[in-house]
């Protein structure tokens, strides 16, 4: 039996195939879900440190891409080691959940969206990376079976 995953990285020279082609394959192949991650570099570092700002990125997102956020967003600063520390988040979504860690020391945001409702990535990414102000970022994504 093949298996069902696609993930790619995508940069600005390796754009992601179509998004109804995405659509068409999620479909076809009956995903459950839809993953994406993102690396976001070289962010904006006061929006990062600032757990009113995540949880407003988190509700303008859920809007966005039509997410419902089941309960309120959470935002813990922790982390000893100074090369992880910063804020994470997590957010329950009706069809399953987001979450990040925003790193203090390289201003760099991790976001995952994992939802068994389609969603376009790119939406998602170009979101963050303006939101975040990031130079640039990598992204994947898989369809989960």
């Amino acid at each position: 039996m093949p298996h069902n995953t696609l993930c790619l990285p995508l940069t600005k020279k390796n754009k992601m195939e179509d998004i109804a082609d995405l659509k068409v394959r999620y479909e076809q192949t009956h995903a459950w879900g839809l993953a994406t991650q993102l690396d976001m570099h070289t962010c904006n570092g006061a929006t990062l440190r600032d757990a009113e700002k995540i949880k407003q990125f988190v509700r303008e997102l859920c809007d966005l891409i039509d997410m419902k956020r089941f309960g309120e967003t959470v935002v813990v600063n922790f982390g000893e080691d100074p090369r992880v520390s910063g804020f994470s988040m997590t957010q329950l979504i009706e069809t399953s959940l987001i979450s990040g860690h925003f790193a203090n020391q390289s201003n760099n945001v991790y976001l995952d969206v994992f939802s068994c409702k389609f969603y376009d990535p790119r939406v998602v990414a170009e979101f963050t990376k303006k939101f975040f102000e990031a130079d640039n970022y990598n992204i994947s994504w898989t369809l989960r079976k």
